[in-house]
């Protein structure tokens, strides 16, 4: 097992590298490694770089939210683009952007708060006397997204047309204004998330049996969705802090993962990580190209890859 997961990782961190490196020669202007002129050290150190590194760091935690919510609520539809958890990290966000706007540390607070606030608000409403129900899920999901989304647009309706402008693209997903400081928030978010849903992976093996079953070989039921929790809103707010809504990065990358490696989450919550960074490296390479100098934002690409599947998932259960 351990010698399958160690080849297993060795093979998506090159994988990862190598997208990487593409992306950071890659775009409207295209870098030469071997002759870098002061525009070309310029373009790829303050801007490429940071950028690519931000993109791994998102795409690193909105599959590691993905994959642990999956496993956690035993549903396959589990997403937090899809549950509202984006969208409440998005709201929490817009509130201290509107409100508190001369405080950037606010940012990444309220968006932990708000993607808190959805993530239990979505869990309460999804389960019932029997127990965690499917098509209840994604109904609370579709549900709290909506009225989010209503929030959302109110609010943006006092921003100038400058701002509103900026924040719409940032919503739907922009890596176009990395930083190092959204790198450090996001990527910090990303290791720590990881490290937590990959503590419990033995845990959500036995709870996708069912929590019951789970609850008699011993695991603390509680302790373990209060944990999975918390790790999936604070990864999803830091990403949307960042980055904006990119959404079903946490829907796709899991289930390639499980079809590729299989389900066992000590190998799924790792890999899911690297894939999920080498998908979003890959997306917005794409996005800062298919239309060049323009861009797009990077949520539409995803969007792209990731609505049909969710369609296939759906008719399949």
């Amino acid at each position: 097992m351990k010698r399958r997961t160690l080849r297993n990782t060795l093979i998506l961190v090159a994988a990862l590298i190598v997208a990487a490196a593409a992306a950071m020669m890659i775009g409207a202007e295209r870098i030469d490694i071997s002759h870098l002129s002061e525009i070309d050290k310029t373009i790829l150190f303050d801007i490429r770089i940071p950028r690519v590194l931000l993109a791994a760091s998102v795409g690193a935690s909105l599959a590691v939210a993905g994959a642990g919510l999956q496993s956690l609520l035993r549903n396959p539809l589990a997403e937090p683009y899809l549950l509202g958890v984006s969208n409440g990290a998005a709201l929490g966000t817009l509130i201290a952007f509107v409100f508190f706007g001369a405080f950037e540390f606010t940012r990444p607070l309220f968006a932990f708060a708000g993607a808190a606030a959805a993530t239990v608000v979505v869990y309460r409403m999804a389960r019932g006397r029997a127990g965690m129900n499917v098509e209840r899920l994604v109904l609370s999901g579709v549900i709290v997204t909506t009225f989010l989304s209503s929030v959302i647009v109110m609010l943006t309706s006092v921003l100038d047309a400058a701002r509103l402008r900026s924040y719409t693209f940032w919503l739907l997903g922009d890596l176009s204004q990395a930083s190092l400081g959204g790198v450090y928030l996001s990527a910090g978010a990303a290791i720590a998330g990881t490290a937590v849903m990959a503590s419990q992976a033995r845990a959500l093996n036995l709870m996708m049996v069912g929590e019951s079953d789970a609850f008699d070989f011993g695991v603390e039921v509680g302790r373990v969705r209060m944990l999975v929790f918390g790790a999936a809103s604070v990864v999803v707010g830091a990403s949307v802090a960042a980055s904006g809504s990119v959404g079903y990065v946490g829907l796709i990358v899991p289930h390639l993962v499980r079809m590729a490696f299989g389900s066992d989450n000590r190998q799924v919550v790792p890999l899911s990580a690297l894939a999920g960074a080498i998908f979003v490296v890959a997306a917005d390479t794409l996005a800062r190209t298919l239309i060049a100098p323009r861009e797009l934002p990077v949520g539409a690409i995803t969007a792209l890859a990731g609505a049909p599947l969710f369609i296939y998932l759906l008719r399949r259960s």
